[in-house]
């Protein structure tokens, strides 16, 4: 994923003066040897364009791309999923829609999402019975208990301008698989503009996810995610609302 991205913005950056971007690599406390991987691309491309930051203790998926997004520095802020399952280069679609909702002011309030909803029906068919069930039950929760109208979204890549990154991620409470329905539940209760953009996307192998118990935790999650908004145990920014 890293070659991919890094390969993608340099070209960018080569060919567009007013380009420029920042990679932040985020270890989830791993104990593998992904930090000491990521600091050999930093020694390579230098400091002001690829940062690692690495988690003392494993927060969680969401907990990681909290932190990331906190910390990033540009105007746009892209987060994806280091498996490399989205071609890098679609975050020019990403951008394009980016465009049409704000003009590209950084300052205004949009979200441009990736989404595979447009290969369903293909995945539904290599899915066992049992797996599909699961999806469309995921899906039910999603709609009855936090998002409306969004197909997709677990689809880790995901385009906030900076203004509407510091209003949700510095709100958010999920940390695990869930937290991106948290994201989405927080900007459509702030009217932030969020667009659906269909992106390539190929299964990998390895995914940390058991199906049915990852399915049992994400649908516990949004019903807690809507039970403690909903009794105010959990509170969103009236000031940030549009």
């Amino acid at each position: 994923m890293l070659d991919e991205c890094l390969e993608y913005l340099e070209s960018r950056r080569k060919a567009e003066k007013s380009f420029s971007y920042e990679v932040i690599v985020v270890s989830d406390g791993s104990r593998d040897k992904t930090v000491q991987v990521a600091q050999k691309y930093c020694a390579k491309h230098g400091t002001d364009r690829v940062r690692v930051l690495a988690l003392v203790q494993n927060r969680g998926k969401g907990g990681a791309v909290r932190l990331g997004m906190l910390s990033a520095r540009g105007r746009f802020l892209l987060f994806a999923d280091a498996d490399g399952a989205t071609k890098f280069p679609d975050f020019a679609k990403l951008e394009q829609s980016m465009a049409q909702l704000c003009g590209n002011d950084h300052t205004r309030d949009a979200i441009a999402i990736g989404s595979r909803a447009h290969l369903e029906q293909e995945a539904t068919a290599q899915r066992t019975l049992f797996r599909t069930l699961l999806m469309h039950g995921f899906h039910f929760l999603v709609w009855t208990f936090a998002v409306k109208k969004i197909r997709d979204t677990q689809c880790g890549f995901k385009l906030l301008t900076r203004s509407s990154a510091r209003k949700v991620f510095a709100v958010m409470h999920v940390e695990r698989w869930a937290f991106d329905v948290e994201l989405l539940f927080i900007a459509q209760s702030y009217n932030i503009p969020i667009e659906e953009i269909a992106v390539r996307w190929t299964e990998i192998e390895g995914s940390k996810l058991t199906p049915f118990w990852s399915w049992l935790q994400m649908g516990r999650d949004l019903i807690f995610i809507w039970f403690r908004y909903a009794i105010g145990a959990w509170q969103l920014r009236k000031e940030h609302a549009n």
